[in-house]
């Protein structure tokens, strides 16, 4: 019994910072929640709103010099009042496109308020200052922080209240039903938009506050802020994404299980990654395990964009060619740069394997990156570490990743939508916190050496051999459409119900676009390894995934015309702007607004069709009731 007691007096100081993380992490996936169940958009930027609060906050408060409860008030009112009517005017079109042009728009939004704030405040990380106090209360068995106390007690006190008001005020009753149906809250005298736009303001209300509540535990780094933050994807993932008191104890959960895991990481390797990756693998486990429990929301009124314009025929036969003979014209004119252009060729390969999941099959994903990190580091195992011949290196490092593949395409079986766009980004995340630092990857070592193929390691050579490959894999991929398989995969995008109706494993053909899509990426990864002669982690961020898919969503339409402009616009236009080095800084922000005005356009021309379709309805109706009855309606 003594040493029972023992054991959970040492557990104490773990189980009081779960508590405290664990409350934020709940607070800020009610808000999250809140603004799905009401609006019917799922915003993936919440976690960079929460990151935009906390460096606000230490502009107003550590630079500004303006006492902290103004600054906090400052902070969250602003990116509240602010935000809130801008979030309703884009939710009101991303409403009316598919559920895949919302994320994009959304992870858009993730992508340029992250590049805001590392452009203005640099990507260095710094110290948060610590507003509250310091001092410690001895309760029983542990010493507790006043802050610690102060942070639990604020955001359980805001989380009761975001539930009764959600449950009991007119405005929370109005905001279960406008999603549903709209014009029955309108027929009661309340306004849809006021309803949703409270919703939004709510809900980055409790983003913003949780972000400032974070960050002097964390301090000032944008990328792991928005990470952490994201972390409350696993605490809504509990409530099934609908119940707020079920959201809440989740984030509770998981802060402290992460919390408890702490203590028993160090010495451990292969586990140290295991704490801050708790909710992802919660997050996945939940979605697998009991999809029935996930909430379906539906906005009505979509309407499906246009289909894209087919080039003219000569275009189309003879624009291949031309683009080819170009790219091998390349070292003769370009100079220096031909190592950009080699770079250039690499990304083609990578966007054409998206392109094949996304575009093709109508599969999210957004672990990409993990895909091409793991063709890399088993590239560089296979030759530098083997000595296998390159060529057969290469071919080996496409053909591990497609386990991996396989492994990702498990979610795909039973998710769809937002839920796949987060269990492939989950999967993403765990990827890289427990993998990537094993000896089966990059180890700790530092970077990990690529060689060139022996003969043809100069920057022309090479180019060539980058060259050859893209080809081969865009030839390979329009095969693979124009057969049998691409017309199943069309189909998969299309409607896998019809698809399965046809008597066909529509599980299996999932597995196996993802299967072959991780095969190229993990080319491209080690492509553009040994382009530079050596790897490490840094280049295959979770968040790449995220950029790769924005930037493939602004290259257009096209199987192979897309990845071609992707390319273009990623690596090697950049490099022809004046001030590069500074463009390099805002590109996520070009390319997320770009990805937000592009989905916002879609939009338009969704509810352009509809009051030309409602109009073409109610002049056949005149028709049909006779000139007559059509003169006594405009009389009245």
């Amino acid at each position: 019994m003594r040493t029972l007691r023992r054991r959970v007096r040492a557990l104490l100081p773990y189980l009081v910072l779960g508590l405290v993380s664990g409350s934020i992490y709940g607070l800020t996936a009610m808000g999250l929640v809140l603004t799905y169940k009401t609006t019917g958009v799922f915003n993936f930027a919440h976690g960079a709103v929460a990151t935009g609060a906390a460096y606000l906050f230490y502009e107003l408060d550590a630079k500004r010099g303006l006492p902290w409860p103004i600054a906090l008030a400052l902070a969250v009112a602003l990116i509240a009042l602010l935000g809130g009517p801008l979030m309703e005017a884009i939710g009101s079109r991303l409403r009316r496109v598919p559920v895949a042009t919302q994320v994009v728009a959304t992870i858009g939004l993730l992508l340029a308020i992250q590049g805001i704030v590392v452009a203005i405040f640099g990507a260095v990380a710094m110290p948060f200052p610590a507003f509250l106090s310091s001092r410690t209360v001895r309760l029983p068995g542990v010493f507790v922080g006043i802050d610690q106390i102060v942070v639990f007690g604020v955001a359980a006190v805001l989380a009761v209240g975001l539930f009764v008001f959600f449950r009991s005020s007119r405005t929370g009753l109005s905001m279960q039903a406008v999603v549903d149906n709209p014009d029955l809250v309108g027929l009661r005298g309340t306004s849809a938009v006021r309803v949703r736009t409270v919703a939004w303001m709510v809900g980055l209300a409790t983003a913003a506050l949780s972000g400032v509540l974070l960050g002097p535990s964390v301090g000032l780094n944008a990328p792991f802020l928005t990470l952490l933050v994201v972390q409350a994807f696993g605490a809504a993932a509990v409530g099934g994404f609908a119940s707020l008191p079920l959201v809440y104890v989740g984030g509770l959960l998981l802060g402290v299980a992460a919390a408890i895991a702490q203590k028993y990481v160090p010495g451990h390797q292969f586990l140290e990654g295991v704490p801050s990756s708790l909710p992802f693998a919660f997050l996945l486990a939940m979605m697998l395990i009991a999809p029935g429990r996930l909430a379906r929301r539906t906005t009505g009124g979509r309407v499906p964009p246009p289909p894209a314009r087919p080039l003219p025929p000569v275009v189309r036969r003879f624009g291949p060619v031309v683009v080819v003979g170009l790219a091998a014209a390349v070292p003769a004119v370009v100079g220096t740069k031909l190592p950009i252009y080699a770079g250039g060729a690499a990304y083609v390969v990578l966007f054409a394997s998206l392109a094949l999941l996304v575009r093709t099959s109508g599969q999210a994903s957004l672990c990409h990156a993990g895909f091409a990190a793991v063709g890399a580091s088993s590239f560089s195992h296979f030759t530098h570490g083997a000595g296998l011949p390159w060529a057969l290196g290469l071919i080996l490092a496409g053909l591990v990743a497609v386990p991996v593949g396989a492994l990702v395409a498990i979610p795909a079986i039973r998710l769809s939508g937002i839920y796949l766009a987060l269990g492939t980004f989950g999967f993403g995340v765990l990827l890289q916190q427990l993998v990537y630092r094993t000896h089966f990857m990059f180890g700790r070592s530092g970077p990990l050496p690529v060689p060139r193929p022996a003969g043809l390691d100069g920057d022309v050579a090479f180019y060539y051999v980058i060259l050859t490959i893209a080809v081969l894999t865009c030839l390979v991929i329009a095969v693979l459409t124009r057969q049998r398989l691409g017309r199943l995969l069309h189909a998969l995008a299309d409607s896998p119900l019809a698809l399965g109706a046809q008597g066909v494993d529509v599980n299996v053909t999932r597995v196996l676009v993802f299967c072959i899509s991780a095969f190229f990426a993990a080319i491209a990864g080690a492509l553009l390894a040994a382009l530079s002669g050596s790897v490490d982690v840094a280049p295959f961020d979770p968040f790449q995934s995220l950029l790769y898919l924005v930037v493939l969503a602004v290259a257009g339409s096209g199987q192979l015309r897309a990845p071609v402009v992707a390319a273009a616009l990623l690596a090697v236009v950049p490099a022809y702007i004046a001030g590069s080095d500074t463009l390099a800084t805002y590109e996520p922000v070009v390319f997320g607004l770009s990805a937000v005005a592009i989905a916002l356009a879609e939009g338009s021309r969704g509810e352009l069709s509809a009051l030309v379709r409602r109009g073409a309805e109610r002049g056949r109706a005149r028709i049909a009731r006779g000139p007559a009855a059509a003169r006594l309606e405009r009389a009245t």
